[in-house]
C-alpha cells in the first residue's frame, strides 16, 4: 500500500524508510562531523575520587584525557614495532603518528575522529601492505580503529554505534576492491571485536540518558512539590490572617460606625474622629483582601483599582493629620512620572514610616521630603522624640525591614536610625528613570 499525495509523486514505505535511514546516518556522521566538542573534565565526586587525597582529587577530572593520551603513544609503539625490518624507523614511525591521529582527535572531535579513522586505514593498508598480517589492518591500525570507533561512540547518542559498526564493514569489503587487492580480506576479527565493543558503549549510553532522564524528572517533581508546599503554606497564613486581622477590623470599623449613636450630642471632633477611625479600618480591610488574594493563589491576578502612587500623598498625609500627627511636606526637584514599582514602594515606605511615628513617638512632629534627582528618587522621613508621657504602641518589628525588603528589591539604599535629638530618621534613595523624555518644571514647596 502506498500513500499519494495531491500533485506528487507515489512513495512506497519502502522509500520512506530509506530515506530516514539516510537522515539518521546524515545526523550522525555526516553533519557538523569536524565540530569542536572538547572532551568535559570529569567528575571528581564520585565514590571512588572521594577516597583520594585533597591534592591529587583535583587532577582526576582530566583522567580520561590521560588514558585517552596514553592509548594514542601505545598505538604509536605497536605500529612502529609491528612495521619490522621491511620499513625504515622513520618511516615506520611516520606510520604511528597518523595511527595514532585518530585516538587524539576523539578529545575534540569525536565524529570527525572516526572519519580519520577510516581514512589512515586505506593509508596504512597502502603503505604497509608488505607488513600487514589481516588486510587491511595491521595490529596498529587494528588497535587505533578501535580504540577511536569506540571513544567516538562514548560520545555519541546510542544509535551511532549502529552506523559506525555498518562504515566499518562496509569500508573492509570495498576497500580492496578500491585497491584492487586480489586475496580476500578477512574481516570477521574486526567485526567481532568492534561489536562487542560498541554494544558495551551503547548499554552505557542508553543508561546514561536514562539516568539523566529519571534525574530530570525528579527535578521537575520536586519542583512540584516544592510548589505545592509552599501554596499550602501560604493558604494557612492567608486563613490566619483572615481569622485574626480580619476579625478585629471589621469590628473596629462597626465600633467606630456605632459609637456616635451612644453619646447624647457628641461633639463633631468626637463625630469626625470616629468616621476616620472607620474610614481606615474599612481601607485596611480593602488592602488585606487583595494582600489575601495574592497569598491564597500563585496566579493571582491585580484588581483593576490603580494602586497608589506619589500623587496620592496628600490624601495620606491628611489621614494620618485626623489620627493626630503633625506633619509636614516637602518635594524638591523635577517633578516626573516615575515607573509604577518605584512609585508604589515610595508610597508604601512613607506610609509604613509614618505608621511607625504614630505607633513609637506618639505626639511627635514629623517631615517628608521627596526629592526627584538625577537618575532616581530620594525620600527622607523625619519625626522628632515622643512628647510627654505617652506610652508607645508594642510593635512587631517588620515595618523597618519591610522598607528594607522593598529597596533592596529595587536596588536602592537605606539607612534607618535615631537622631541626635532623640528622634527618629528613615532615609531611602531608588534609582529610577521617568517614564517620560521629557520631565515637568521644576516644582518646590511645603505643605
Amino acid at each position: 500500500m502506498t500513500e499519494t499525495t495531491s500533485g506528487a509523486t507515489p512513495r512506497t514505505p519502502e522509500f520512506r524508510m530509506a530515506t530516514g535511514l539516510f537522515l539518521s546516518l546524515r545526523q550522525d556522521l555526516i553533519t557538523d562531523a569536524f565540530a569542536y566538542r572538547p572532551l568535559p573534565p570529569m567528575r571528581t565526586d564520585g565514590p571512588v575520587v572521594r577516597r583520594l587525597p585533597k591534592r591529587i582529587r583535583p587532577h582526576m577530572a582530566y583522567l580520561p584525557h590521560a588514558v585517552v593520551g596514553f592509548l594514542a603513544f601505545f598505538v604509536v609503539m605497536l605500529t612502529s614495532t609491528s612495521s619490522g625490518e621491511f620499513v625504515a624507523p622513520l618511516s615506520s614511525l611516520v606510520m604511528g603518528l597518523v595511527a595514532a591521529t585518530p585516538v587524539l582527535m576523539t578529545l575534540v572531535r569525536p565524529v570527525g575522529a572516526f572519519w580519520a579513522a577510516v581514512a589512515a586505514t586505506g593509508v596504512l593498508a597502502v603503505v604497509g601492505s608488505r607488513v600487514n598480517d589481516v588486510w587491511p589492518w595491521s595490529p596498529g591500525a587494528f588497535f587505533s580503529y578501535l580504540v577511536t570507533a569506540t571513544v567516538a561512540a562514548m560520545r555519541m547518542r546510542p544509535r551511532a554505534a549502529g552506523w559506525i559498526w555498518l562504515v566499518t564493514l562496509a569500508g573492509g569489503i570495498v576497500l580492496p576492491v578500491v585497491l584492487d587487492r586480489g586475496e580476500p580480506v578477512d574481516v570477521a576479527p574486526m567485526a567481532f571485536v568492534l561489536a562487542v565493543s560498541l554494544l558495551v558503549v551503547t548499554v552505557r549510553n542508553i543508561r546514561k540518558e536514562a539516568a539523566q532522564e529519571v534525574s530530570a524528572q525528579q527535578e521537575v517533581t520536586a519542583v512540584e512539590r516544592d510548589r505545592r508546599t509552599l501554596l499550602e503554606e501560604r493558604t494557612t497564613i492567608a486563613r490566619e490572617l483572615h481569622d485574626v486581622v480580619a476579625h478585629h477590623m471589621s469590628v473596629v470599623a462597626i465600633q467606630a460606625e456605632a459609637a456616635p449613636y451612644r453619646v447624647k450630642n457628641p461633639p463633631p471632633e468626637l463625630e469626625a474622629a470616629f468616621a476616620t477611625i472607620r474610614e481606615n479600618a474599612v481601607a485596611a480591610l480593602t488592602e488585606l483582601r487583595r494582600v489575601l488574594g495574592v497569598v491564597r493563589s500563585a496566579d493571582y491576578e491585580a484588581p483593576d483599582a490603580p494602586q497608589p502612587t506619589l500623587a496620592s500623598l496628600d490624601g495620606l498625609l491628611a489621614n494620618v493629620r485626623d489620627a493626630g500627627l503633625s506633619v509636614d511636606k516637602t518635594v524638591t526637584g523635577a517633578v516626573r512620572e516615575l515607573p509604577q514599582g518605584v512609585e508604589l514602594s515610595a508610597y508604601r515606605i512613607i506610609q509604613e514610616a509614618l505608621s511607625n511615628t504614630l505607633r513609637h513617638a506618639p505626639g511627635a512632629a514629623a517631615s517628608v521630603e521627596v526629592s526627584y534627582v538625577l537618575g532616581g528618587l530620594g525620600i527622607r522621613v523625619v519625626n522628632a522624640a515622643a512628647i510627654g508621657d505617652v506610652r508607645p504602641s508594642p510593635g512587631a518589628g517588620h515595618g523597618i525591614t519591610g522598607m528594607r525588603e522593598r529597596v533592596a528589591m529595587l536596588e536602592g539604599e537605606m539607612t534607618a536610625g535615631k537622631t541626635a535629638t532623640g528622634g527618629y530618621e528613615v532615609a531611602v534613595f531608588i534609582p529610577a528613570r521617568g517614564r517620560q523624555d521629557g520631565a515637568q518644571e521644576p516644582a518646590q514647596g511645603t505643605a
